[in-house]
């Protein structure tokens, strides 16, 4: 993964994990944008600027006073964008890499 990718992207990145995990499923009641800065020692505004792409892209609900909510198939939406950007950004580089190397998905598989 690039490391200079800006932190509210990084952050993004974990919470879509967790959404796509279940650790936050349909539904459920995302940490407020203060609990979550503390958690992870950052800015609330680099929380809540993760936060408003989620928002942005229909993934996530807000009621106001009340919480951010994850929607209906948001997870599902996320696997398939992550599944997207691998294939486009990272997996070119672990298929010549394998080639470089020697390997092919069968050995890989054997190994388990």
């Amino acid at each position: 993964m690039n490391q200079t990718r800006p932190v509210y992207l990084k952050l993004r990145d974990q919470i879509a994990a967790a959404i796509i995990e279940g650790d936050y499923p349909e539904g459920a009641m995302l940490p407020s944008v203060r609990a979550l800065a503390a958690e992870q020692g950052a800015n609330p505004l680099t929380v809540a600027k993760a936060y408003q792409q989620f928002q942005n892209d229909g993934l996530v609900e807000v009621q106001r006073g009340v919480g951010m909510y994850v929607v209906k198939g948001a997870a599902e939406r996320l696997r398939r964008a992550e599944r997207e950007r691998f294939l486009a950004e990272e997996w070119p580089d672990i298929r010549d890499r394998m080639e470089r190397l020697g390997l092919d998905i069968a050995q890989l598989l054997e190994r388990g």
